[in-house]
């Protein structure tokens, strides 16, 4: 249980942080970490409904990509500051 959470919190944290880069916004580690879980299981979510997954590095380009989206309709709420 213990590992599944830090496992979590390191991915999400990947996951923002690549996602971060491509879309250039920047956050702290925490809200990178949010928003990477976030976006992780909408991506995944998104990519099963086509039956689409695979591998630890398909999974993570899943997952940054459902973090791609995230951010583009936190960027539509929020405006450009995110």
């Amino acid at each position: 249980m213990i590992l599944a959470i830090v496992l979590t919190i390191l991915i999400g944290a990947l996951v923002g942080w690549l996602a971060g880069l491509v879309m250039k916004s920047k956050h702290g580690f925490w809200i990178n970490c949010l928003i990477g879980v976030i976006g992780a299981a909408i991506g995944q979510a998104i990519f099963s409904l086509f039956g689409i997954g695979g591998g630890l590095i398909v999974n993570i380009l899943i997952d940054v990509v459902g973090t791609c989206l995230v951010i583009v309709i936190a960027r539509m709420i929020f405006g450009k500051k995110w």
